[in-house]
């Protein structure tokens, strides 16, 4: 029996566009894909060059952007192994949602902050008036 077709709808929880939508949702997938874009390659750089990310985290984001087909990963026959990273065409065609997305969020940092901080004023008023109840 063959899966059920579904028309293209990410706001429906069987549409397998919702995995795809998952790619660019992890934080770490979209850095790794930005890092090798702007050529770094290769695993040992990559974890110098993204802040904050852990071998494992840096290992288990390759393995599931090259399982679905966003990078290819070529390793050479060399001591000690040698093994680099590139796009896909398909990995390519990411890079302007990713790179629109990157570029948003550096100019809305600022306002983002603020709008946290903003938050966490009336919370703590909001919190007082409770406890005053």
């Amino acid at each position: 029996m063959q899966p059920q077709k579904y028309p293209p709808n990410v706001l429906n929880e069987m549409c397998p566009s919702r995995q795809a939508l998952e790619i660019i949702a992890d934080k770490w997938a979209t850095l790794v894909l930005v890092s090798i874009a702007r050529g770094i390659n290769r695993h040992n750089r990559m974890l110098r060059e993204i802040g904050g990310i852990s071998k494992k985290m840096l290992a288990q984001t390759l393995r599931k952007l090259e399982l679905n087909g966003i990078i290819n990963r070529k390793v050479y026959p060399i001591l000690p192994p040698m093994v680099e990273y590139t796009l896909t065409p398909i990995g390519k065609e990411l890079l302007e949602p990713i790179s629109m997305l990157g570029a948003w969020a550096e100019k809305n940092a600022d306002a983002v902050q603020k709008a946290r901080e903003i938050y966490e004023i009336r919370e703590d008023i909001y919190s007082l008036q409770l406890s005053e109840v």
